[in-house]
């Protein structure tokens, strides 16, 4: 909390990032557990001051999902939930996202996307197909890159997405963004492109096994 003390001002959120590579090994019994022990301490930090929020930022929401569903969500109440989001994200991980935020009762606020360029926005497969088909037709031109972003916006639906670059001309790029406007019926149709190859991924692995 130095930096804090240096500003003079708590920080906004503090995020518990990525548990779960310590649940991923753990009955769901005990990952809940572990997860509910973390969220308790990181509530008392918000009530003695040290932040305003506290929430959880995930890669793979799976493990967390396995650990919280079915069960009472009140020892683990997250004011934001932070996923992986985009067009790089599969199936089952966007689903799990997305039921994490209807259980833990995340507001759409609190709803926060990450990574929706995979680590990286100069990547050959950005340049493989034309991601502004996932932009609504006619509207001002947009680049490659403000597609991207825009979309991660929608996969899954969340308030901001977070991202990192060196470049402020970047993410001026990017902040233009915020303003476009995507294709509603291209989106569902992807979502539904995705449920379809992931269903066949397991068929298949079914058959095989």
């Amino acid at each position: 909390m130095k930096r804090a003390q240096d500003l003079g001002l708590a920080p906004s959120v503090i995020l518990l990032h990525n548990p779960e590579h310590s649940l991923a090994d753990l009955s769901s019994e005990e990952a809940f557990d572990q997860l509910a022990a973390a969220s308790r301490e990181l509530e008392a930090a918000k009530r003695a001051g040290l932040c305003s929020r506290w929430g959880i930022s995930s890669w793979d929401t799976r493990s967390l999902e396995r650990a919280v569903l079915g069960r009472p969500n009140a020892p683990v109440k997250p004011d934001v939930l932070m996923v992986r989001a985009g067009l790089l994200v599969g199936y089952d991980v966007l689903e799990a996202s997305e039921r994490l935020f209807a259980h833990l009762d995340i507001s759409h606020e609190g709803r926060w996307g990450m990574s929706p360029f995979g680590g990286n926005a100069t990547a050959s497969i950005w340049s493989e197909f034309d991601p502004r088909l996932f932009l609504e037709q006619g509207i001002p031109a947009a680049t490659r890159a403000q597609a991207v972003f825009r979309a991660a916006c929608d996969l899954p639906f969340v308030h901001r997405v977070a991202t990192g670059t060196d470049s402020p001309s970047h993410l001026a790029e990017l902040a233009l963004a915020t303003g476009l406007q995507t294709d509603e019926k291209v989106v569902s149709s992807y979502r539904a492109l995705l449920r379809r190859k992931q269903t066949e991924a397991r068929k298949s692995t079914t058959e095989i096994g």
